[in-house]
């Protein structure tokens, strides 16, 4: 893992976040709009991965689609747990990495997500072994939890499996926590720090997650949350804007959510806070060092393959998709086949403004990357994206390094607002998978 890196404490951080609310507003509006085009269900089906490329390197993805309780304002892929349902889904699993791992791919890397990865740990902790033990290359591996199962009996089984510990926290406010359903099903913000404290042990990196953009989160909860997350010193912390879609708009909208005009003054809050103490590993991820994995992995990785019921995968400019149907997912593994069932080609401007839109938000838009990866002058193959970038301030040249773009904080702002965007994309794309969903696909 990486050594800790110590950020100069000695200036406090100022954020210079001066794009007006109209500009930012404006942002979502071509945001939305891109990505309506982009992330479109026009797939075509699928049967089977691609063959790895010589020399690309590659992230193994796994997920874990189960959840003791659904929150009302999550979209991502869950089923309600039922042990027998869980324990054959990770035995398939488990059968499906031996599948990739037949077509000759090798990983890097692991991150599991759900659901909640940590429904059952004793099938996660064999479904970890199997994966390192099949692809010997994996240096880490990154997995979620939400706070209710850190101090079960069998989460130590995870210690020195896994090197990154993602804990969903969302606030420390128990008001917070009580409007949205929390309170009761993973304890009050005491409660969950005093497990993450005592969990902090097991794993080499905690990390801390928090939500931003909540009806009542004042400048005052905002600031508990982040000293709440500054004692208990993990190596990360992130803070994710409330994202809403299409589908949780009437219950996070009206609901849940602050007005939109206070974004830009709590994300300068949370630059303010936490820059000095941690290094900003992208717009939302904050790091004790410079170089370690965090949630956003396809920043890291260019390319990534998924098993699981509704897993994505990028490979070759392709997004395929596993079948969302719990039980169809069972009969492809039973039958000898992978998960995927859909597949999409995206052309090559598309992915270079999807990779625009990852050096914007990570703060490492390079025009050598461009070069070397696809060819081309970022400045005239993007012309419209960087110009528009260049006039509101978002980015300016690197004085010492040409090939390198510095990404300022109305950047930040930018790069956090289009990220939010893509994502809340991908959930709309999820929904709409899960809507032709029976009670037998369950």
């Amino acid at each position: 893992m990486s050594s800790i890196i110590l950020p100069d404490t000695a200036q406090p951080y100022n954020a210079n976040i001066t794009t007006p609310d109209w500009m930012i507003s404006g942002m979502e509006k071509v945001m939305q709009f891109y990505v309506d085009r982009n992330l479109r269900l026009d797939t075509i089906s699928a049967e089977m991965m691609p063959n790895p490329i010589e020399g690309k390197k590659y992230m193994l993805y796994a997920h874990v689609p189960f959840c003791h309780t659904l929150c009302s304002y999550c979209t991502f892929h869950r089923f309600l747990f039922k042990e027998d349902k869980a324990r054959a889904y990770f035995i398939s699993l488990r059968k499906e990495m031996d599948m990739v791992k037949a077509l000759g791919y090798d990983f890097e890397s692991m991150y599991i997500g759900g659901g909640t990865t940590t429904v059952l740990e004793d099938e996660l902790a064999r479904t970890i072994e199997h994966a390192k033990k099949l692809f010997p290359s994996i240096k880490e591996v990154s997995c979620e939890s939400d706070p209710q199962h850190l101090d079960s009996p069998g989460f130590k089984q995870l210690e020195g499996l896994v090197d990154r510990m993602s804990i969903g926290v969302q606030s420390f406010n128990d008001d917070i926590l009580a409007m949205t359903d929390r309170i009761e099903k993973f304890g009050n913000g005491q409660q969950t720090f005093d497990k993450i404290m005592a969990a902090k042990e097991l794993f080499p990196i905690i990390n801390v997650d928090l939500i931003f953009g909540f009806r009542g989160q004042t400048d005052e909860v905002i600031q508990h949350d982040l000293d709440m997350a500054s004692k208990l010193d993990p190596r990360q912390i992130t803070t994710y804007p409330l994202m809403i879609t299409h589908q949780t708009r009437k219950s996070v909208k009206g609901k849940l959510a602050a007005p939109q005009g206070d974004m830009a003054r709590q994300y300068r809050q949370i630059l303010n806070s936490l820059n000095g103490q941690y290094n900003q590993l992208s717009a939302w991820a904050f790091g004790k060092a410079n170089d370690e994995g965090f949630d956003e992995y396809v920043i890291d990785f260019d390319e990534y393959l998924g098993v699981g019921s509704g897993s994505f995968s990028f490979l070759n400019d392709t997004l395929y998709v596993n079948t969302f149907s719990l039980r169809k997912y069972q009969e492809r593994i039973a039958n000898g086949q992978m998960g995927v069932d859909q597949q999409k080609n995206y052309g090559r401007k598309e992915v270079m403004q999807y990779r625009f839109l990852l050096g914007m938000f990570s703060g490492r838009l390079s025009r050598k990357y461009f070069r070397e990866t696809f060819g081309v002058n970022l400045d005239t193959a993007l012309f419209k994206e960087m110009t528009s970038m260049k006039a509101i301030g978002a980015i300016k040249n690197d004085p010492t390094d040409p090939d390198n773009l510095i990404i300022t904080d109305n950047g930040k702002m930018m790069g956090l607002l289009m990220m939010k965007e893509f994502y809340s994309g991908m959930d709309n794309v999820r929904a709409q998978l899960r809507k032709p969903l029976k009670a037998c696909d369950m």
